[in-house]
């Protein structure tokens, strides 16, 4: 009570100054004076008093920070100090604010918004000290990774942007510049489960990752090419697994990118796996259909994401390979057009179920696939060819591989 007592005491004294003094003390200075009055007659650390009175910083240079912006007032101040503390390697520190709901979920928001900070354990428990009845807490959030090693990666991470930058034409648009990245990271990464395998340092200096590494490698390079891209993590439809992918903004339209869904070497198999031109890269990942997409994977719904509906920049769209019907010619006529220009991949998709069951029972199960087997050894001028096929019957696609 005494402390309650000589708190009341100051701000009263304040506002009579403020009442009566002739000066014009703006209403924000008053703010600070209430603030600095109540600080002085808490029992909080002088630091977490320190952080209290310092502005929230609105805009972090060279990042979206998509998650931020969602956060409660409270929360984006502890977003400051949690990134703020890891960029530092700050063993612990505290932050002003003790809920754990709230403090996971700012936590979170950091994470995903910053692939960067890939030295701070991303899949293990953080540990937070709290105190009785008290609003803050001390947070201490783990770290890997020696000095050297930092350097190291933070000399990969740079390199392959650099690699990437040198694919980008003059003239390039923002589709051009996601395909390209999509491709790179695709192209120099090996699914793999490993200690690195969980953020970006798996992708550019091991070479090797899982989903979460793949998508943060994504956002890190979208965002130096000025292109928003946000990681988004969620469940798989009949997995008790997770999985992570990205969502790119493209002029006013939001679209998928889950480039580890893209590397599946295993689908495309045979000689044409080992040809130049990223002839094993599943596209189907890169801008699908949302609906498709979304029958498999849902986001988390502890912060909220933009929806995707355009479907203008589908790979099969652009490249007109997507058939609202199926006609037999039609289909003959575009596999010959692609082997005319020089594919070793043929591939397809429809729109919906029943014309995509039409052309695999024609192709597949009654074996017309054979008449453009022999199109392209008359076109090569083979006495014979090997080719294998490839579903993707969740984007209604057909693959053959020559």
């Amino acid at each position: 009570m005494k402390k309650i007592f000589f708190s009341q005491i100051a701000v009263a004294l304040i506002l009579a100054i403020f009442i009566y003094c002739p000066c014009n003390v703006h209403a924000g200075a008053l703010k600070a004076i209430c603030s600095a009055a109540e600080s002085f007659f808490s029992d909080e650390p002088s630091e977490v008093q320190k952080l209290r009175q310092m502005e929230i910083v609105k805009t972090d240079e060279g990042h979206q920070e998509y998650y931020f912006k969602q956060l409660t007032e409270e929360e984006q101040r502890v977003y400051r100090e949690i990134l703020n503390g890891i960029r530092n390697r700050e063993e612990q520190f505290y932050l002003t604010l003790a809920d754990d709901d709230s403090i996971d979920r700012t936590y979170h928001a950091v994470l995903k918004d910053h692939p960067e900070i890939f030295w701070v354990h991303n899949r293990e428990k953080i540990y937070k000290t709290t105190y009785s009845d008290k609003n803050y807490c001390m947070f201490t959030p783990g770290y890997t990774y020696t000095e050297n090693e930092m350097k190291e990666i933070r000399t990969a991470m740079e390199k392959s942007f650099q690699e990437v930058n040198s694919l980008i034409p003059e003239e390039a648009s923002d589709y051009e510049k996601v395909r390209i990245v999509y491709a790179y990271v695709i192209d120099h990464t090996q699914y793999q489960t490993g200690e690195d395998d969980q953020s970006i340092a798996g992708v550019f200096w091991k070479k090797s990752a899982v989903c979460a590494g793949y998508a943060g490698a994504v956002q890190y390079l979208l965002e130096k090419l000025d292109i928003p891209c946000i990681y988004v993590d969620g469940s798989t439809k009949g997995s008790t697994e997770g999985h992570a992918w990205d969502i790119v903004k493209i002029g006013e339209s939001y679209y998928y990118v889950d480039t580890t869904n893209g590397d599946q070497p295993d689908f495309l198999n045979g000689e044409a796996a080992q040809l130049k031109e990223h002839k094993t890269i599943i596209y189907d990942y890169l801008c699908p259909f949302p609906e498709e997409y979304e029958k498999t994977y849902t986001p988390s719904d502890e912060l909220e994401v933009p929806k995707c509906t355009a479907k203008d920049l589908n790979f099969y769209v652009l490249n007109q390979g997507c058939f609202e019907e199926y006609d037999w010619q039609t289909i003959y006529d575009y596999c010959k057009m692609r082997l005319d220009n020089g594919a070793a991949v043929v591939r397809f998709k429809f729109s919906n179920q029943e014309a995509f069951d039409a052309a695999r029972k024609d192709w597949l199960d009654d074996g017309e696939v054979q008449n453009v087997a022999q199109y392209y050894m008359k076109l090569n001028g083979y006495s014979q060819v090997e080719y294998h096929y490839g579903l993707l019957d969740n984007f209604y696609t057909i693959y053959f591989i020559f």
